[in-house]
């Protein structure tokens, strides 16, 4: 029961924070899932992908959209190459061992939050 509130309430805070600045899944869920909830690298990341694509599409486009915050053909081009990248991304990923898997997620977070510190 413990761990059924913990992921509930991990899931409302990172809709939360996906909300306010547009992260989420990757950046807040899948650590969690790993270093609290004890996943491996492999279920966290596939676990966190079918948590992502209900909600993407509802409540938080359709704040945005209505605020005439979204450039659809920009969005729509981006759907596009996520399609083929997230195919293409999902069958390597799970080809390769865990820990490598691991570090390439933290070795992105890292290179990521770099660019986005020293930003201009």
């Amino acid at each position: 029961m413990l761990q059924t509130i913990g992921i509930l309430l991990l899931g409302f805070l990172a809709g939360y924070w996906g909300g306010l600045v547009g992260l989420g899944g990757g950046v807040i869920v899948l650590p969690v899932l790993v270093l609290l909830f004890g996943m491996s690298q492999h279920v966290a990341q596939g676990t966190t992908l079918a948590m992502l694509l209900p909600p993407i599409g509802i409540l938080a486009v359709i704040t945005y959209h209505q605020k005439g915050l979204i450039d659809w053909r920009v969005a729509g081009l981006l759907c596009a190459g996520f399609v083929l990248g997230g195919w293409l991304g999902a069958r390597l990923a799970v080809s390769l061992p865990t820990d490598v898997m691991r570090k390439v997620f933290a070795a992105g977070l890292f290179v990521i939050s770099l660019k986005m510190f020293f930003y201009k």
